[in-house]
């Protein structure tokens, strides 16, 4: 007894010293270690990938000028919604109005000039082998074609004044929010200068590009064709923002990149969401967890895992020995704090879910019924830690 006693302070002492547990340094090599057991269990799971990406304006303007002159007016307020036809900017139209002024004159007098050449036609053809020669029809029909072709010279050029005119009131192409103006009232600005005099983004709806590794792409392809995954008409899509916030607006796939990434071996895929609060702005970062489908697999809680560096899993099974046998297998994705896995474990595999930092290849195991609770705890039978 007394030998007994004084060995119990010492393991004591010696867990302090190493840092281990008062349990890991009375447990002697080779006994069992007390762990709770699950059974696993085959049945339809969503199959669910969480991918990254960045939103993206459903349409952006940069709104330059196409005619010269002065900003006489900065007609809009940055931030507040506008719609296509919105008057953004005049430049001064006095110029423009002259030029358009001067281009109705000419259209007048050409106009005016064709009842003349009109009549001297006509009487030159009338009159053509009595009192009037061949040479003469022929001078009274050029000078009629070039009285058509003058009026319909100076029709182009009033068109002309009046579109630049009108290019004198800049306004906003789409519906969306502008942003603070680049120039100020007496500003110069020129035809088809480098420089934006201000940018309208469309908001709502908003797309997020996400990219997704091709490989996995593939083998989800060969899941549905073979069977293994069954699809709906609908993708399911649930958004997380940057700060953690989700995002329950209703999204719709837009599109799917034809190439993959050379650099990153992924491939882009973009999503519709509608955006009426303009809570996901361009350029943010986000992240989706995007439910494809349905398939027949075994949900593996990821607290009795442990990820490799190969994209497997490892977890550890209790066998029919009682000891513990590793099997590492490869999920399809992940749902609900769990790994899907389609193949790789048995329906009805009892997993050792606690206690894996003392379990290896061949470690006895006295197994305990227990429960994992919704927030990721595991609990025994009882309801107990």
């Amino acid at each position: 007894m007394t030998g007994k006693a004084t060995l119990r302070p010492l393991s004591l002492l010696l867990a302090l010293v190493l840092g281990l547990s008062a349990a890991q340094a009375q447990q002697t090599p080779g006994m069992a270690v007390t762990a709770g057991v699950i059974e696993l269990k085959r049945e339809d799971v969503p199959v669910t990938v969480t991918l990254s990406g960045q939103a993206a304006a459903s349409q952006s303007a940069a709104i330059r000028p196409l005619v010269n002159g002065v900003v006489t007016e900065v007609a809009y307020r940055p931030g507040r919604p506008v719609t296509a036809g919105t008057l953004l900017f005049q430049i001064d139209p006095k110029s423009y109005e002259a030029a358009l002024a001067a281009a109705r004159a000419t259209l007048q007098r050409t106009q005016a000039a064709l009842p003349a050449a009109k009549a001297a036609l006509d009487r030159a053809e009338r009159l053509v082998g009595s009192s009037v020669t061949q040479e003469a029809l022929d001078s009274a029909r050029v000078t009629h074609a070039q009285a058509l072709a003058s009026i319909a010279e100076a029709e182009a050029a009033v068109r002309t004044a009046e579109i630049n005119l009108e290019r004198a009131r800049i306004t906003s192409p789409i519906d969306g929010i502008p942003s603070v103006a680049a120039v100020s009232v007496g500003d110069l600005v020129t035809s088809g200068q480098t420089a934006a005099l201000a940018t309208v983004t469309r908001l709502d709806p908003i797309y997020v590009d996400l990219s997704e590794a091709s490989a996995r792409m593939l083998q989800l392809r060969a899941r549905i064709e073979n069977g293994e995954m069954k699809t709906g008409d609908r993708v399911q899509i649930r958004l997380t923002l940057e700060n953690g916030q989700d995002f329950y607006g209703e999204g719709k796939l837009d599109s799917i990149a034809s190439t993959v990434s050379t650099t990153t071996g992924t491939r882009n895929v973009r999503f519709e969401f509608a955006n009426p609060d303009r809570l996901i702005l361009p350029g943010m970062f986000v992240r989706a967890a995007v439910t494809l489908g349905t398939s027949q697999a075994i949900l593996v809680p990821q607290l009795a895992a442990r990820m490799q560096a190969d994209g497997k899993i490892r977890v550890f099974l209790l066998g029919p020995d009682g000891k513990a046998v590793q099997a590492d297998v490869t999920p399809i994705g992940s749902t609900d704090r769990a790994w899907i896995v389609a193949a790789g474990l048995d329906d009805g595999a009892r997993l050792i879910v606690d206690n894996l930092d003392r379990v290896g290849n061949g470690t006895g195991i006295t197994p305990v019924p227990a429960t994992i609770t919704d927030t990721g705890v595991v609990t025994d039978a009882k309801g107990g830690n």
